[in-house]
């Protein structure tokens, strides 16, 4: 999230240095640093991977601007939030307030979205609030309301000499009995009421079928329509009005025709109206605007027979109906066999050959079996089959409150299914009948932004005098956040995009527009490497708004590895030399000019000094082909793919061309089920050849290792295990009698009890995001005094969870089984990291890296495909070095490596480029170019391919 981190007055901001000072800088691996920062420039802070510069940029500058706004409240209140420890620093001069921008997802929320996040989803409600028109679901015409004047004009017009009766709806489409109702009506002094069409007297004690959905009006007045009655045809439409809540039915007694007049908008015709529209009448967030059945996700969970049912060629003996499993002893068994006797089939028949009829008893069930078997749940006998079925008996286990474990069994045979009723618009039927120049918002919602941000600049000459007028103003704002929005290269995204898809990269940039919106000054601005997820040429649109950020008059610093940023900014501070212990020192500081002068890491980059060399020559491959054929998900346009294999392959394309839907989303899905039969849905295909030449598939993604900050690097590569053996052998662990569970920090026991072994205490703030402090029990060692004093080579286990993993290799480096898996994590470039570092302050790329290191550690079989998205996120161009050895160490064994990338180094080294395009959205899903980079930087129709020869020629040079 954005954080505010001080209420300065922005007067006194004015007066402030022209550079923010950092003395004596000692978090984390920093090495006592001094560092000046210019203010109102653009300020990249760069360096190797885990060299300090988010101990710099966030742990030090943020943490200490955060801390000083918690100091600004009142004593009340500080001691309420508690106080957060001073960071590491002897003294920030100059520090303006501060919001960081960081690379945390925007939450898993289902109902969040990209819209609801950047409130351009509110304004949009508020639009078609005030100024959408309505339309009737039922016939589509536009609906009408009438003022009482316009209604009394319309009956006299339309019905002089006439008699008409005068109905006030009462009852509308609902069941009951309604004998309260008329005898409340009937002491009032009214006689008659219309019953589903029919005039009936109202009589003591009369009362309707209550099962049955009725219609019923109140008869108010008869009379004929003239001019000598118009005071009481007034007084009557009025009092209907009062009675019917805004609505009054006038029936023709000559033709028997009803018209159906109200102040509320209405479709005469259908005796149809709606109330009058609010905001909350368009948010999926509102019982008043979501749909009832889905209630506003779009989605609804229903039992899957392809879960149900996964091999149809498979028996029964052999688990054919997987939520029963293998035959056994049961009741529920015993009610199957009834039924293949009854219909002549054994569980030696595979699932395809048995009966529709018997299918349908065992997933219905039979209405009145007389079935004794009781309620299921998994691990117990008693399955009423006969009587609900096995579907039902599925959704009951779903709905189980009390039972976690049933509702996870059940959960496995169930799979999410886009809504009936809505369609996945999220919204009510009436919702979805207001329109602006004939769309809906939920169309809007589905447009790309860059669609968006055109159709909004095309809207006013659509719009009536009045809607023009009222809506001038939400236009304005809507089309300026969509302008900031498609400036930070998010043009390929629309409103309804799940904010829990969002990488960390466009969650950030998301907020980023946020922030160019609200238009401050004075503030010092942190990103953490806001290019994720960027191709070259929507990078330039990226660091344009970061500089407009900077001519209003903040300071924007970025945590940053991209070359085109560090070759645009103002001043580049460069940490390291090297990673952990090795870095955490200034070694070069300077605009561009002074800074590629100097001798260190990044500038012999920048200066081409040094560089990732490009192949000499690329592999053949295995010569073996995967083919995929008619890929048509989201934006692909029917999509041949022919992937050579044995070779590292680039998946590439500007942002939003189609490249995560044709690898993540369609031939990783159709790989998973085959090699490991999956339930995972693909997106639209016709058919995949060339499967046998393949033996698994492995996907990397950067999803994170552990939502809980007890996960870790070494309990998601399972060498923790081992090495709390390794303390539980020890003879003192043996004299005091601790078993290997006492050093789990899961368990009590060994654990601290004041943090229950996380280390960490949270401060909720109901106003700011969490705060995690040290614990003040075992000061964030885990473990309680007594397990600490058991030592391995002079280290508790606190101090080895604490060590870096570059720490850990040497210290275990006799212990074959902990040294091998910890040396893939060094190899793949995370040698800074701790080893108890909690999964939730790891980068998406971190994660990425930690699970290929667990790949690693495994044996492959030269015949794996491995699929990467990004894995260069948050690598310095010496890590990108590193980690190219390793791809290419697991293609050299037979391995097929794809990695969907924008980061020039690696595409410049694969064996194969396949590039998606030609633009993002709508205007991509095409394969633009094939072939090795040479091939693809020759082709003009290729984006990427102009980047890739200017690459490739800077490599000759």
């Amino acid at each position: 999230m954005s954080h505010s981190s001080n209420n300065q007055n922005s007067n006194n901001i004015t007066s402030m240095p022209d550079c923010i000072e950092v003395i004596d800088a000692y978090e984390h691996n920093l090495k006592h640093i001094d560092v000046s920062i210019p203010r109102d420039k653009l300020v990249v802070v760069t360096g190797i991977s885990g060299s300090g510069k988010s101990s710099l940029a966030f742990d030090t500058i943020f943490a200490e601007g955060q801390r000083r706004y918690i100091e600004s409240f009142d004593n009340y209140t500080r001691m309420m939030v508690g106080g957060l420890e001073r960071p590491a620093v002897e003294k920030i001069n100059g520090l303006s307030p501060v919001i960081s921008i960081e690379q945390k997802t925007t939450g898993w929320n289902p109902r969040s979205t990209l819209g609801t996040v950047t409130e351009v989803y509110d304004l949009l409600r508020l639009l078609y609030a005030r100024t959408a028109d309505a339309y009737s679901y039922i016939s589509g015409k536009k609906m009408v309301k009438f003022s009482e004047d316009e209604i009394i004009d319309a009956i006299v017009q339309e019905m002089k000499g006439n008699s008409v009766l005068v109905l006030a709806p009462i009852v509308k489409g609902r069941k009951g009995h309604y004998k309260e109702v008329f005898d409340q009506v009937r002491k009032q002094g009214y006689s008659k009421v219309r019953i589903d069409d029919v005039i009936t007297p109202i009589t003591p004690g009369m009362q309707v079928d209550r099962y049955k959905i009725h219609d019923i009006e109140l008869v108010i007045d008869k009379l004929t329509v003239s001019d000598e009655n118009l005071q009481r045809l007034i007084s009557s439409v009025r009092l209907a009005l009062k009675m019917g809540d805004g609505i009054v039915f006038i029936l023709n007694s000559e033709n028997n025709v009803i018209r159906l007049f109200s102040r509320h908008l209405a479709d005469p015709e259908n005796k149809l109206s709606y109330e009058e529209p609010n905001p909350n009448t368009f948010s999926f967030n509102s019982p008043y605007g979501a749909c009832p059945d889905c209630l506003g996700l779009g989605q609804m969970i229903e039992v899957d027979l392809e879960k149900i049912f996964p091999d149809k060629s498979v028996t029964i003996n052999k688990g054919g109906i997987a939520p029963l499993g293998l035959p056994r002893n049961t009741s529920y068994f015993d009610q199957l066999q009834d039924i293949a006797k009854k219909y002549k089939f054994t569980f030696a028949s595979s699932i395809h050959n048995i009966p529709e009829a018997a299918m349908h008893e065992i997933l219905y069930g039979v209405k009145g079996s007389d079935s004794n078997a009781s309620f299921f749940a998994p691990g117990q006998s008693n399955y009423d089959l006969k009587g609900v079925g096995l579907i039902e008996m599925i959704r009951s286990c779903y709905l189980e409150p009390t039972n976690e474990r049933m509702r996870l069994w059940a959960e496995d045979f169930m799979s999410m299914r886009e809504c009936n009723s809505c369609h996945g618009d999220r919204l009510k039927t009436i919702s979805l009948h207001y329109k602006i120049a004939d769309r809906n918002i939920s169309e809007l919602s589905r447009m790309s932004l860059t669609e968006l941000g055109q159709w909004f600049a095309d809207l006013d000459p659509l719009l009536d005098e009045r809607q023009r007028l009222i809506g001038k103003d939400v236009v304005k704002e809507i089309s300026m956040r969509i302008h900031f929005l498609n400036h930070v290269g998010l043009g390929y995204l629309s409103l309804d995009r799940s904010a829990r898809t969002l990488s960390g990269g466009e969650s950030q940039r998301a907020r980023l527009a946020n922030q160019i919106g609200t238009q401050l000054s004075g503030v010092l601005y942190i990103l953490d490497e806001p290019s994720i997820g960027l191709h070259q040429r929507d990078n330039h649109q990226l660091i344009t708004a970061l500089q407009e950020l900077v001519k209003i008059g903040n300071t924007v610093m970025v945590v940053e590895h991209d070359k085109d940023i560090m070759l645009a900014s103002d001043y580049i501070i460069d940490i390291g030399p090297g990673a952990g212990k090795m870095g955490g020192e200034i070694t070069g500081s300077g605009n561009l000019q002074e800074f590629i002068q100097q001798n260190n890491t990044t500038s012999n980059y920048l200066s081409g000094r040094e560089n990732i060399e490009v192949p000499a020559s690329r592999r053949p491959g295995t010569g073996k082909i995967l083919s995929l054929f008619g890929a048509t998900g989201n934006n692909l346009k029917n999509i041949d793919l022919s992937i050579p294999l044995g070779k590292l392959i680039m998946i590439t394309g500007v942002s939003g061309s189609g490249k995560s839907s044709l690898i993540t989303e369609t031939l990783y899905p159709i790989l998973r089920k085959h090699f490991y039969h999956s339930y995972g849905k693909p997106l639209p295909y016709k058919s995949i050849e060339g499967l046998e030449h393949l033996d698994k598939v492995i996907e990397i993604d950067q999803a994170p290792i552990g939502r809980s900050p007890r996960s870790n690097p070494v309990t998601y590569i399972n060498v923790f295990t081992e090495i709390r053996n390794i303390f539980a052998g020890l003879p003192e662990s043996k004299i005091r009698g601790y078993k290997v569970g006492r050093f789990s920090f899961n368990v009590a026991g060994g654990r601290c009890p004041v943090c229950e072994g996380a280390g960490t205490k949270v401060i909720e703030m109901n106003f700011l995001p969490d705060v995690h402090v040290q614990c003040e029990g075992c000061r964030g060692m885990r473990y309680n005094k007594e397990t600490l004093e058991v030592l391995y080579k002079g280290k508790s286990i606190g101090d080895v969870l604490q060590m870096t993993v570059e720490e850990s290799v040497e210290f275990f480096q006799h212990v074959p089984k902990i040294f091998r898996k910890l040396k893939t994590l060094q190899d793949v470039g995370l040698g800074y990291i701790s080893l108890g570092q909690q999964s939730t302050t790891l980068s998406g790329g971190e994660a990425q890296r930690i699970k290929l290191a667990e790949e690693l550690s495994k044996k492959d079989t030269g015949k794996t495909m491995y699929i990467l998205d990004e894995p260069t996120t948050g690598l310095h161009f010496s890590d990108i070095k590193q980690l190219l050895s390793v791809l290419n160490s697991l293609v050299n064994k037979g391995n097929s490596v794809v990695i969907i990338e924008h980061n020039m180094d690696m595409i410049k080294s694969a064996d194969y480029v396949i590039d998606i395009g030609p633009e993002g959205g709508s205007g991509g899903g095409q394969i633009v170019a094939v072939g090795t980079p040479e091939e693809v930087s020759a082709n003009p129709n290729s984006i990427t391919g102009r980047y890739l020869k200017e690459e490739l020629l800077q490599n000759k040079i």
